[in-house]
């Protein structure tokens, strides 16, 4: 099939890990009708954007893209356009189909059924289903397994793998539960058997994912929670590496704890967000602890899991925050040294508590004062933890290639990269630290 036939696809996302994995499963499923993907985004026959809209910098890039595809829908009207995820939502797609005309198909969050059902009607596209036997019998994988989308097969090392649709816990500034829907946890045998074909195909390491991760199977009657189903994954032989996010601090628990500490392919990183570091404001924010109680959990996390390396999150500039709130934040994120902060100014977003009743009275250029307050705070703070490293052996699983150098992680999920010859590709190497910087290191391979 050549660069410019019939039947190509190219899908673009934006925002978080789920999407990534939404975009991948919507990948497999078209080159399972008979699509193939290209890199290049105007040339293909069908055009995907899979959207974010958490915060507003993330929609109106989604807007600015959609900008430019109506102009090429003008152009090559028998191109398809397929919008999907959280811009598109639970919701009828009426008001987005009279905004934006030339898009043909509006998928919800997770949902590629829509497009594929448009192709098959369509004549034109003649999307027809393709004999993929070869590949389900080079990988043993049975009907209905998760198939790689071709770009990604023998080379994705790390793959994602959502646990948890939704989120039924309404933070006020929070769009998710609007557009991803109430929270639904999926069957544990399904996971595990996504797990087992990932890794059947190569992947090496795997992230469960949820919105609140550690609620999964709190919609169940006595069925597995999340540590349940770290020791169902950890008994697949040929994944080495199991992480999970993002956690929320009312649900992470001791038996998680222990179980993250017990089982060796359990990497030692958790990623439990804070967002403020004010109690009135966390209040306000409907996140349902108090700045103690964090701080009780941190000290818990890490009395628990040696050398855990622990991520947050925070937002600035939330509705009513004075500087004296903010700077609780600061002191927070400077007292309790996180390996990773993830920093975003506020932002309001349709329908939440935060934007039908309260004002959005932080200026701008305050809030991007203070993010960048937060920012220079984490560089160092993260300069120093990585400093550390210099002159330690650490295992690090090699994803793939950077220029001439390997890139690869450690069980903290920091990046190291070193130079070899040899082929490294899903790999554990044992590297010595040379050089560390806040956002990446350098090393070198140990024998033996």
């Amino acid at each position: 099939m050549t660069h410019n036939s019939k039947h190509t696809y190219h899908i673009r996302t934006w925002g978080c890990q789920m999407n990534e994995a939404d975009s991948q499963r919507l990948a497999s499923t078209l080159e399972q009708i008979g699509l193939r993907h290209t890199d290049d985004a105007d040339d293909a026959d069908v055009i995907v954007l899979n959207t974010c809209v958490v915060r507003q910098s993330a929609e109106d890039r989604v807007y600015g893209r959609l900008g430019q595809l109506k102009v090429l829908k003008e152009q090559h009207p028998d191109k398809v356009i397929g919008l999907m995820g959280c811009l598109v939502g639970q919701r009828s797609p009426l008001p987005l189909q009279r905004r934006f005309p030339f898009v043909d198909v509006f998928m919800p969050p997770s949902e590629p059924g829509p497009l594929v059902d448009y192709l098959e009607e369509r004549k034109d596209l003649e999307a027809r289903v393709i004999d993929d036997q070869a590949v389900r019998e080079r990988y043993a994988l049975q009907d209905g397994d998760l198939v790689l989308p071709t770009y990604e097969r023998g080379e994705l090392i790390s793959a994602h793998i959502p646990i948890v649709h939704g989120c039924s816990f309404a933070c006020s500034y929070c769009v998710i539960p609007f557009r991803r829907g109430p929270e639904r946890s999926r069957d544990a045998d399904e996971i595990v058997k996504d797990a087992q074909a990932l890794s059947a195909q190569g992947v090496k390491e795997v992230t469960l994912l949820g919105q609140i991760v550690d609620r999964y199977g709190c919609d169940f009657e006595d069925g597995p929670d999340l540590a349940d189903l770290l020791h169902q994954i950890h008994e697949i032989d040929d994944i080495e590496r199991i992480r999970f996010l993002t956690s929320h601090p009312n649900w992470m628990t001791v038996k998680l704890m222990e179980t993250v500490a017990s089982l060796p392919k359990v990497m030692p990183h958790i990623e439990v967000p804070f967002q403020a570091g004010d109690d009135e404001v966390l209040e306000r924010m409907r996140r349902g602890y108090t700045q103690a109680d964090y701080r009780r959990l941190i000290a818990e996390i890490r009395d628990h899991i040696p050398e855990v390396a622990i991520h947050t999150d925070v937002i600035v500039g939330f509705p009513g925050e004075t500087d004296e709130q903010f700077m609780e934040s600061h002191r927070l994120l400077e007292e309790l040294r996180f390996d990773k902060a993830h920093l975003a100014m506020y932002s309001p977003r349709p329908k939440t508590v935060s934007a039908r009743k309260m004002i959005d009275d932080v200026p701008h250029d305050e809030k991007k004062r203070r993010l960048r307050l937060l920012e220079e705070l984490q560089q160092r703070i993260v300069g120093e933890i990585n400093q550390q490293y210099v002159g330690q052996r650490i295992e690090i699983l090699i994803e793939g290639k950077n220029r001439e150098k390997w890139r690869g992680r450690t069980p903290q999920n920091k990046l190291v990269f070193f130079e070899s010859d040899e082929d490294w590709l899903g790999r554990i190497a044992s590297t010595k630290i040379t050089w560390t910087g806040p956002f990446s290191m350098q090393g070198e391979l140990v024998s033996g």
